[in-house]
């Protein structure tokens, strides 16, 4: 095998036991094991469980990412727009259902820039953008495309989650319903809404 080889097949062995397992509670001496090799290959690709970790994050990240920049990118209308960014995450998850559930765990190693949290974060800067586009066009309050952008996103994000286990229903009829509450919500929107039971 050479170095490249090994290295993909080091990222492959890790990346399939820190979506099993976690961070914590994975090993280098594992990692060596499932991989048939000693735990100095490991420290001399990777220079530990957080470089290998960290490879392995980025990775996921970047795919995810343009995965998600791409469904923006291939349309034009709002309700489609919503719609390709739903499925793509779905895809996502459906295609790479190891990379989701690393990317979701909670770890001590990932920086600000290297969490979920801010993956979603530039995500929804992009969602807030286009939004902000259609509300200027609509006489909304352009600023409040950040506040609308997070909602989305979040809303999103976290029924993957959830349909990371649940697998049911399908893919995209879980799509579907998602653009519908949020397209739905959108169209529907009080330019200054209220709160009823503060009034």
């Amino acid at each position: 095998m050479t170095g490249k080889e090994r290295r993909e097949q080091l990222l492959d062995v890790s990346r399939a036991l820190f979506a099993e397992k976690g961070f914590e509670a994975t090993s280098i001496e594992e990692i060596a094991h499932r991989a048939s090799v000693s735990k100095p290959v490991v420290y001399e690709h990777f220079g530990g469980k957080e470089g290998i970790y960290a490879v392995v994050v980025d990775r996921e990240m970047r795919r995810l990412m343009d995965m998600i920049v791409d469904a923006l990118d291939g349309g034009s209308h709002p309700r489609e727009l919503l719609e390709r960014a739903a499925c793509a995450l779905l895809d996502y998850i459906e295609g790479s259902t190891d990379g989701f559930r690393i990317l979701v765990r909670d770890s001590p190693v990932a920086s600000a820039s290297g969490t979920f949290s801010s993956l979603l974060n530039d995500i929804a800067s992009q969602v807030e953008h286009i939004l902000g586009l259609h509300f200027a066009e609509r006489g909304y309050d352009r600023r409040l495309a950040a506040l609308y952008a997070q909602a989305l996103v979040g809303m999103v994000a976290l029924t993957g989650q959830w349909w990371l286990e649940a697998r049911k229903p399908k893919k995209d009829e879980v799509a579907a319903h998602l653009v519908n509450l949020a397209w739905n919500g959108l169209s529907a929107m009080d330019h200054k809404p209220k709160l009823r039971i503060r009034s």
